[in-house]
This record gives structure tokens, sequence and C-alpha cells, in this order.
């Protein structure tokens, strides 16, 4: 069995075990790992994201024909076996805790673009580290976002479905993201990478040269997106932009920036800088990934996490140590940076496959039981986005 079949069991039993029945139809959507393009999306920039076999499996069937009212009932085995009910003839409000509150926001969102949601009765179970900045969220809207079009017939498009589970988080679990973890979950191609342009939704996939493998560093600190800095980071490029003159840094390039510098707070410039120089990498990281130049990948994710680190002040010392030592062993054979929101979570490595070795036994021999952070490499490889699992 391996690690799908897995998760499709799991959710299977918690179905059978919550509600007494076999379900009908199984839904998959997976996590992301960010290449480069940190903090942008919600800034409309370009991002270079890509799929992961790591996912979130929803189990689903008819609701009790013996229900009084029309309702989605769910349950989320990787939290206890967590219950929670949605009336879909009233008005949603948000639950108690944030996996709830992904359900709910989704059906809102749906019955706000005036479709009907069918009642019905889902199990959700995944794999993806939670809190480790690999879009265990993300992959948990969509996936959910996914069932309930499918199952009611919807037909919604995949750009409709990230920007349903977009409006989820934002809405009912207060996180302010943008757009480029959903769209990741909801569009990526297996084997590639996937460059979005987050103002206007248009996206490409990115070839992956052979012989390049994808690492993924658990620094073991995880984090809490609704309760960080992220909103404050957010809300600063806001008012960098206003001072600006621009709806979105996105509009701006490093001259402009410059010249608009007389007034801006210095915090302000420095989180302008970031998005603005970040953006500039994201072509040239998707070029070196398809031509599979690992020397300029090294170069261009050590600026970015520099401009993480420095600028957007979203890296921790830990991460830091993390980097250097990967970097070190890298050399020209890859890059290494931080991935994700920040304040922990995980690092992502771009490397030759020959180096892929050297990595993990330098990542072992300095965090197994010598550290108080466990970190931990592991290779993943880019997936397909969301849609029905269909069994044989």
């Amino acid at each position: 069995m391996d690690r799908r079949e897995r998760l499709i069991a799991r959710a299977r039993q918690g179905y059978r075990m919550a509600y007494g029945a076999e379900p009908s139809r199984f839904f998959a959507a997976p996590g992301r790992v960010n290449l480069i393009g940190e903090h942008v999306d919600y800034n409309g920039g370009y991002v270079l994201p890509c799929a992961i076999n790591r996912e979130t499996v929803i189990a689903l069937g008819p609701a009790d024909k013996n229900d009084q009212g029309p309702f989605l009932d769910a349950v989320a085995i990787d939290m206890g076996s967590a219950r929670s009910r949605v009336a879909l003839d009233a008005a949603v409000a948000p639950g108690a805790n944030s996996w709830e509150n992904h359900v709910r926001g989704i059906v809102h969102a749906i019955r706000g673009l005036g479709q009907p949601v069918k009642p019905a009765r889902i199990a959700i179970a995944g794999d993806i580290p939670i809190g480790a900045g690999l879009s265990s969220s993300a992959s948990l809207g969509v996936v959910v976002a996914t069932a309930l079009s499918d199952y009611g017939g919807l037909s919604l498009g995949r750009e409709a479905l990230a920007q349903i589970a977009q409006a989820a988080e934002n809405d009912f679990v207060g996180c302010a993201c943008g757009i480029m973890d959903q769209m990741a979950s909801a569009c990526a191609v297996e084997g590639k990478a996937l460059l979005l342009d987050c103002r206007s939704l248009e996206h490409m996939p990115i070839p992956i040269a052979p012989g390049l493998a994808l690492m993924v560093i658990d620094s073991g600190i995880g984090r809490e997106l609704a309760t960080s800095a992220f909103n404050e980071r957010r809300a600063q490029c806001e008012a960098a932009a206003q001072h600006c003159g621009v709806a979105l840094l996105r509009d701006l390039d490093m001259d402009r920036l410059e010249a608009a510098r007389g007034g801006l707070d210095e915090v302000l410039y420095r989180r302008a800088r970031h998005v603005v120089s970040e953006i500039a990498r994201v072509e040239p990281a998707a070029v070196a990934l398809a031509t599979g130049d690992t020397a300029r990948l090294a170069d261009v994710m050590a600026a970015s996490h520099r401009s993480l680190r420095e600028d957007y002040e979203v890296s921790l010392p830990a991460l830091d140590q993390i980097v250097d030592l990967v970097a070190d062993v890298l050399g020209t054979a890859g890059g290494v940076r931080l991935t994700g929101a920040g304040f922990g979570g995980c690092l992502v490595a771009v490397m030759a496959e020959e180096a892929a070795g050297a990595v993990s036994e330098a990542i072992e021999r300095r965090y197994n039981r010598t550290a108080s952070l466990p970190a931990r490499a592991e290779l993943l490889v880019p997936s397909a986005g969301a849609g029905p699992i269909r069994l044989v």
C-alpha cells in the first residue's frame, strides 16, 4: 500500500466510523512548495510554486436521508475526529476553530456566487505537516471546494475553486493570504512548476530540467499565519504602495521605488524593496529551473533568502543556520531558501540530484539528536493539482 492508498484508507475508515456508511467518492488536493516569489502574491506579482506529493483527501457520501434539513456534515480525522455541521438553509457564521472555518468559508463563498451546495457528508484526512509552510490550509480549502463543486454538479473551473478557497481563508479563517497557494493546489501540472501572475491569474507550467531534485527541509519550527506578523506585512505593503502612488507594489520597479523613497518610513521602504526585488528574481529562476542552471539557482535563491531575512524580516536565526549549512554543502550545485510565509516552517532546495545525499547527510549529522530542533530533509515530487480520485 503506497502513501496515497494509506491516506484514502484512513479517510474511508474515518467516514465509516463517523457516519456508519460507505463513502461514494474521493477527492484530493496537494500542498505546495514555493520555489521563489515569496510574499509577492498579495502584491500582485509573479511566483513560481509547484504542488507536492503530500495532500488532503476527502471521502464523500450523500447526506443522511433522515436529516430534518439540508446539512453539510464534516469530520476532521487528523483533529481527533472533530465534527462540524453546517446548515445549508441559513446564513453561515464562523465556527470555533480553523479547520471548521475552512469548511464553513467554502460553503459561504460558493453560495456567494449564487450556486447551491448539495447536502453531503465528508471525512477529511491529510499528510501535509500543519504549520510547516507547505500549504496544508490551502490544500484543505481547495479539496473541500473541489468536492462540493463536483458532487453538486457545479462545474466550477480551477481558478474559481482557488478563489473560493482564498476567500474562505481571508474571510472565515482570518489570514490575509494571497492567491498563490490555492492556485498551486488547484492548477499545478504533474512534474512541473507553475509560473503564476497573481494579478491576472494567467499561469503556465515550467519544466524542471532532468537531473534536478527538489528537497524540502522542515525546520521543526511551527507557525500560525493568522496570529503571526503575516497580516502586518501585508498592511505595510499596502501602505508603501499608497505612498508610491500605485495600486500594488507589483507596479513598481527599483528606480521608481527609489524615486518615491523620500518621506517613506524606512521599514515600509525595506518591505517594498523586498517585494520589488523578489518579483524581478522569478523569471531568471524559472529559466534556470528549466535549463538546469544550478549555479544561477544558487545565486537567485541566496538573494531571495537574504532579502527575506534582512528586508522582510520573516526568517529566524535557526532557519538561517540551516540555509548556511545547505548552501555550504551545495556550492554551485543548487540553491536553498526559506519557503512560505516564514516565522518558522520549511526551507526549499533545488539541486543536482547527485548532491541530495550529501545535503541529507549534513542535516542528519547536525540535527539528529544533537540539537533541540529536529530538522528533517525530504525529497518531494512535483505533482498534479486537485481533482477526483479515480479508484481502480
